[in-house]
């Protein structure tokens, strides 16, 4: 019976092949171009691009805040702060580049503007929600914002207590953002979930879904089963500064190791939620310029959401020299070593679809294999970081702010930058300088090694990190990573300087500039208004490269009575569809 329903159904499609515009006059930037109707905007791809700039910005602010830190600790002794200014450039460091960079930069931004066209979508299931959900992250930016102004944070980006509920820093308004923020994230995720599993184009089934919606999923959940911990956790630190109830205070009767497990039981998640959409776009980038179907996609797919289980069971390895039984730390190690299965499964994955592929190192792919590169050597510390003597002597030194960044910013951010090359074109049907894209590549390669790796052998000497000075044996290996720093700030500048005269002057992209076979590439840059003419029916996978570009056309179905066919029937179709086209 559901058979001949579904038959039925794919007779009443009218399919025909699909050739998107090279240099489309109508799309979604030349349509109401005014800051009002940006302000206003339901379209997901504008949301995304506004996310986007927001994310920008934070992260250059972020970055100059970094190098400040960094310039200060050319030499042992005061420079130009002093500690109290120290840590709260330091907390403002942290907290800005985790909370208002990190975390919405591939969901709310990439994926905002990319998610709907790889499911063949119009928009994101509640388009007035998202625009809501990128307000509430404005609303949170705001009230940090006003903390810098109104006597700063000297806490750390974590808010430890008991120092955050009695120190005379504007602690309420830092935490009262990040509460905000956590409503965004929260929405946003909900959002992504409701889209892929309701507004799916027909055909698309779960065995075609791009990887980038399976990292892009598995996020989601832990977005919406995580963030409400954080959410609660502040709420209780405010509550102990505003009535003195002694939840974490020991003066009052609380417990400051009980904000640490609550603390932790989300920003472990956390991570998870800044680096697996990471690993979604790896497995775009390395398929699509290894011109070979991606290896293991099962493997892949279920891999991300093992990661976000496990995620949720790891917190307790922060905590290791905290006090806790010998049973719980034992327990929290092994889950440790257990969560890098998941993640090596990805890596052994990525390097069998590159074996004997025919790969063009574009940007987008030297990003990717710089992520490999950077990523592996951050999840081998981790493992290191995950051994219980170990840990004892590397806990709080600077081995551990190494291994943080080689995860986060070698990875999560170097994935970023894969997807925000990769996806240039489609947002604005113009192409970047692949020259400057190119060294720019280079010198933040260089210059994050350079930066990052001696404080590894810096930890492993006893270096102590958030400290403000240090003994002079140290000073060679700050020098060389502050130089590292400004090389890896350079590289940065010139990318900016490409991307935006790539606005102005570049070169038209064509529809496909990559010949990929991904949904997102088989419609018009810049993308029209609704993203596709018609709604696509999926006969193909998106990492077919067996199949040559003409056996490839995707075929767009509406039905005769000139409804949009949408999610509603997702059988696989593909042979019915292709007697037909």
């Amino acid at each position: 019976m559901a058979t001949n329903e579904a038959t039925t159904s794919i007779k009443k499609l009218q399919v025909r092949r699909f050739k998107p515009d090279e240099n489309p006059e109508k799309h979604y930037l030349n349509e109401e171009t005014g800051i009002w109707a940006w302000m206003t905007t339901v379209d997901h791809k504008k949301i995304g691009l506004m996310y986007l700039a927001s994310i920008t910005v934070f992260f250059f602010i972020g970055g100059m805040l970094a190098l400040l830190l960094r310039t200060e600790l050319l030499s042992p002794a005061r420079s130009f702060m002093d500690a109290d200014v120290y840590n709260q450039v330091f907390t403002l460091h942290g907290a800005i580049m985790i909370f208002f960079f990190l975390i919405p930069s591939v969901p709310a931004a990439l994926g905002n503007f990319v998610l709907p066209l790889q499911l063949g979508a119009k928009d994101v299931a509640f388009p007035r929600l998202n625009l809501a959900s990128y307000y509430i992250y404005v609303i949170g930016a705001l009230f940090t914002i006003f903390a810098i102004f109104t006597g700063g944070v000297d806490t750390g980006w974590t808010f430890y207590t008991p120092y955050s509920a009695t120190t005379s820093g504007n602690v309420m308004a830092m935490t009262f953002g990040v509460f905000v923020l956590g409503f965004s994230s929260i929405l946003t995720g909900l959002n992504f979930i409701v889209t892929i599993h309701k507004l799916r184009a027909p055909g698309l089934t779960w065995n075609k879904l791009p990887l980038n919606l399976w990292g892009l999923y598995a996020t989601s959940l832990i977005q919406v089963l995580a963030t409400p911990v954080l959410a609660i956790t502040l709420l209780l630190l405010t509550m102990e500064r505003l009535l003195g109830i002694g939840i974490f205070d020991p003066n009052l009767g609380g417990d400051p190791v009980l904000y640490q497990h609550f603390f932790w039981f989300y920003s472990h998640p956390a991570v998870y939620i800044m680096i697996v959409p990471g690993f979604g776009i790896i497995s775009e980038v390395i398929s699509t310029f290894s011109r070979k179907v991606i290896f293991g996609y099962w493997a892949i797919a279920l891999s991300s959401l093992a990661i976000a289980f496990i995620g949720f069971l790891v917190w307790g390895h922060h905590m290791f020299t905290a006090g806790q039984s010998s049973l719980a730390n034992m327990v929290f190690s092994f889950l440790t070593f257990l969560v890098g299965i998941p993640t090596g499964i990805k890596i052994f994955n990525w390097l069998a679809t590159m074996y004997k592929g025919s790969i063009d190192l574009k940007t987008p792919m030297l990003y990717a294999l710089v992520f490999l590169f950077l990523f592996t050597i951050g999840g081998f510390t981790g493992i290191m970081l995950g051994a219980l003597s170990v840990d004892i002597h590397l806990h709080d030194t600077y081995y551990v702010v190494a291994h943080f960044h080689y995860v986060m910013m070698g990875g999560m951010v170097m994935a970023f930058l894969a997807g925000l090359h990769y996806w240039w074109p489609k947002m604005f049907g113009k192409m970047y300088n692949e020259f400057w894209a190119r060294i720019s590549c280079g010198l933040i390669f260089v210059g994050f090694n350079m930066t990052f790796l001696p404080q590894f052998v810096m930890g492993a000497q006893g270096m102590p990190r958030r400290y403000f000075n240090y003994i002079d044996q140290f000073q060679p290996f700050h020098q060389f990573s502050t130089m590292g720093a400004y090389v890896m700030g350079i590289g940065f500048f010139i990318m900016a300087g490409y991307l935006f005269h790539s606005l102005r002057k570049g070169e038209r992209s064509g529809s496909n500039p990559w010949g990929s076979r991904a949904l997102e590439w088989q419609t018009s840059s810049p993308v029209p208004l609704h993203n596709f003419e018609h709604t696509p029916v999926i006969i193909n996978g998106p990492y077919d490269y067996h199949k040559p570009m003409s056996e490839f056309q995707l075929g767009i179905a509406t039905s005769h009575n000139g409804h949009d066919h949408h999610a509603g029937d997702n059988t696989d179709i593909s042979k019915t569809e292709k007697e037909q086209a």
